[in-house]
């Protein structure tokens, strides 16, 4: 098992909530983190049917006579009166911490259950695909190579990443889609997928992706939020503040797992990858995912912006930390004084201290001495990857 970066934050959730709600996508790791950190409690998949049937009966029965050391729910959306009957269990014993742990996949029926019977009684944890200080560190390392090029779902990550991600999204738009109600057919969704690969990373045009696949403006737009609550798409909205330019006001679009981006692209090893027109935007993705799942667990509340100007200023991820900003500037190959200097130009535009460069290269190299050149007390620094 590889240790998850999310289990300490996974602890203190459970030290302050009667419940917690694990979601993320399928075959991410919940139950493996679940089990792992709350080895005493007992087990119950929803999506079998044997036990579907039984918690459709009666759900506050099939809790409590499985609650007594705790229990752990998973796929809990698949039978909506849990949520319920998980009220009235969890009101009865308020005090008591970590009891009952859900895990669920399917985001906006989850979290629209939690939020009108648990509100106030479940601490949330997105649990994310692996990053690179989780490969680095297991008991087996892989090289960030390695998961840059197959993604960060274990079994993909740890095997044939072509033959498991053809599974994943066949299971994913043939199965999981139609149990959402999302009405989609398989090649549509299939094409739409493939059109955000081949624009990873770009301004999203719901209207111009609509009329490349002859369907509606308003179809596209909500099988975009079918993909994104199912935690397949990620959209970053721009970042907007009066400093008298003309901004970007589209967000952009991200494949958020770069297997799969690069799987729907045929790209199969490091040789096609590097030869790809892709690379730089599959780049920018790894390094904006795995910089994104760990600032979620050490600041929670953070937001995430990217910034760019008509004239072509661009700042590709910034973190907004309640009143602090922090820039980065992600580049495939290794960074340049060129490309620092316009960092710190934008600096000063975004409100930011501190910027960085994320690069392929060796080492760290701060450029201090640079950036007050041009005038800002800021750190432009060339981080290693």
């Amino acid at each position: 098992m590889i240790p998850r970066l999310a289990a300490d934050r996974l602890q203190v959730l459970a030290s302050q909530f009667p419940a917690v709600l694990i979601l993320g996508a399928r075959q991410v790791g919940k139950t493996t983190l679940a089990r792992a950190t709350f080895p005493s409690h007992a087990y119950a998949d929803l999506e079998a049917p044997r036990l579907r049937a039984l918690f459709a009966d009666d759900p506050a029965f099939q809790i409590r006579s499985r609650a007594g050391g705790g229990l752990i729910l998973d796929e809990a959306q698949a039978v909506p009166d849990v949520f319920a009957a998980l009220r009235g269990i969890i009101d009865d014993d308020r005090h008591r911490r970590g009891r009952f742990v859900l895990l669920g996949s399917a985001q906006p029926s989850l979290v629209r259950g939690v939020s009108e019977s648990l509100a106030g009684r479940v601490g949330i944890l997105e649990l994310d695909p692996l990053t690179a200080a989780e490969t680095a560190g297991a008991p087996a390392p892989l090289p960030w190579q390695r998961l840059w090029l197959a993604g960060g779902f274990p079994d993909a990550a740890m095997g044939d990443f072509r033959e498991w991600q053809e599974n994943y999204l066949r299971a994913y738009i043939e199965r999981d889609l139609p149990q959402l109600g999302v009405d989609a057919e398989p090649v549509l969704t299939r094409r739409l997928l493939t059109m955000l690969a081949h624009q990873q990373g770009g301004l999203l045009n719901v209207a111009a992706l609509g009329g490349a696949l002859g369907v509606s403006h308003g179809r596209v737009a909500r099988l975009l939020d079918a993909l994104e609550h199912t935690f397949l798409l990620r959209r970053v909205p721009p970042y907007f503040r009066n400093v008298g330019k003309r901004l970007t006001k589209s967000s952009k679009a991200y494949l958020r797992d770069t297997g799969l981006l690069h799987h729907l692209l045929n790209i199969g090893s490091p040789d096609e990858l590097d030869a790809h027109p892709v690379r730089g935007a599959s780049w920018e993705t790894f390094v904006i995912e795995d910089m994104l799942r760990r600032e979620r667990l050490l600041r929670p509340f953070s937001q995430m912006f990217f910034w760019r100007t008509a004239a072509g200023a661009e700042i590709d991820l910034l973190f907004q930390r309640g009143e602090a900003m922090a820039a980065v500037e992600v580049k495939a190959g290794v960074g340049t004084a060129r490309q620092a200097r316009h960092l710190a130009d934008a600096l000063g535009d975004v409100g930011a201290p501190a910027g960085w460069i994320v690069d392929q290269g060796e080492g760290e190299e701060a450029l201090n001495a640079l950036v007050r050149r041009r005038g800002f007390a800021a750190d432009v620094t060339w981080l290693p990857s």
